[in-house]
């Protein structure tokens, strides 16, 4: 065997500790290693884990600061040199930049649409009146309310395994410092499509809630259909802006290594998805526009649509929606990628015009009390 030394460079990943943040990270440490040897850049990744609040902390995630809390701590990880780079879910980054840093590439975008999860195969449709189902997001609360106002919605934390355990029991594992399993007492929980599959859990998907019409999933990447479909229709369900995309932030200027940053800035570049760039883009311009905060019912997703003169380009849907589903509030439009931006600026403005700022508190970063919650 050779002794020469190897030419290989360590890249450092930082990862939430989480079950779906490994998962996640993972995926990214194997596409970095393969897009390293398809470019000759030769690189290996060694994940770091960084423990965020929000990963240990079960105050309620608008309470303490929205989903932007598991950001935080990654990116004074990458800002502090302890790792160079963050894999985020895209989700939870908070629209405005932060000095010292850029996202570096947006991974092909993983199904974007909501799923519900129940036992007996049950869709929201034939969910017993007044059932208990179980989500965090006001946005879900929203619009589950929309179209079934009887329904208790049961606010809910901790990761993926914990919320679905409360439907389905201990099947699934105890996942972190949050992640005690509880006995099932809901009647059904919302979850992101995407964190189900990158678990490996995408067969509890009872129903996979419909994009807008028009809205296919063909969007930056996403995968067709889920697992089990209920036969009845499936209501809409607008996801959160950027819901089943990665982002992938480093540092804007060279560390301490320039060469790793370069060569680590020229592997990521393979890995960027122009679709999926272009869709959070417009997604996130809408949020940005609206100054919507943490606890503000907002949905948004761009996908790739047929314009007037036949080229392809991105159809953004909004949504803002009352806290208790009573009125929502929907526009869309068209763009060419290259417009994304303003695309997500165009369906905010219309949005404020028809009079969303009076609807809701879009700048909402507690719970209304108006909201109707079990305690």
């Amino acid at each position: 065997m050779s002794g020469a030394p190897s030419s290989k460079r360590t890249v450092r990943l930082g990862t939430r500790g989480s079950a779906l943040a490994v998962a996640q990270s993972s995926q990214v440490a194997r596409a970095i290693t393969a897009a390293s040897q398809r470019i000759g850049t030769d690189l290996e990744v060694e994940l770091v884990e960084i423990r965020t609040r929000g990963d240990v902390d079960a105050t309620p995630l608008t309470r303490l600061g929205g989903v932007g809390v598991f950001a935080a701590a990654l990116r004074e990880a990458l800002l502090e040199g302890r790792c160079d780079l963050a894999v985020h879910s895209c989700k939870d980054l908070p629209t405005a930049p932060v000095p010292g840093l850029r996202i570096a590439a947006f991974p092909a975008r993983e199904d974007p649409r909501d799923a519900l999860c129940t036992t007996g195969g049950v869709g929201l449709a034939d969910l017993p009146p007044g059932a208990r189902v179980g989500t965090g997001s006001p946005r879900r609360a929203a619009q589950l309310l929309a179209v079934r106002p009887d329904l208790e919605v049961v606010p809910v934390r901790g990761n993926v395994p914990t919320r679905l355990s409360r439907v389905v029991g201990a099947v699934v594992g105890a996942d972190g410092p949050l992640g005690a399993v509880r006995e099932p007492d809901l009647d059904a929980v919302v979850l992101a499509l995407a964190g189900l599959r990158r678990l490996g859990l995408d067969d509890y998907a009872t129903q996979v809630l419909a994009l807008p019409a028009g809205g296919g999933v063909g969007a930056a990447g996403a995968k067709s259909a889920g697992p089990a479909q209920s036969p009845a229709p499936a209501p809409v369900m607008v996801p959160a802006p950027a819901q089943g995309a990665l982002a992938l932030e480093t540092r804007a200027e060279a560390g301490a290594d320039p060469g790793l940053d370069a060569t680590l800035a020229a592997t990521l570049a393979e890995l960027d998805d122009a679709s999926t760039r272009a869709a959070i883009t417009a997604e996130r311009a809408l949020m940005r526009r609206l100054e919507a905060g943490c606890a503000a019912p907002v949905g948004a997703v761009a996908v790739p649509a047929t314009l007037a003169d036949g080229r392809t380009g991105l159809r953004l849907d909004g949504v803002v929606a009352a806290v208790d589903g009573s009125r929502l509030l929907r526009e869309s439009a068209t763009s060419s990628w290259a417009d994304a931006a303003r695309l997500g600026d165009a369906v905010a403005t219309a949005l404020l015009e028809a009079g969303a700022a009076e609807l809701v508190d879009l700048h909402a970063a507690a719970p209304d009390r108006g909201r109707r919650e079990a305690p």
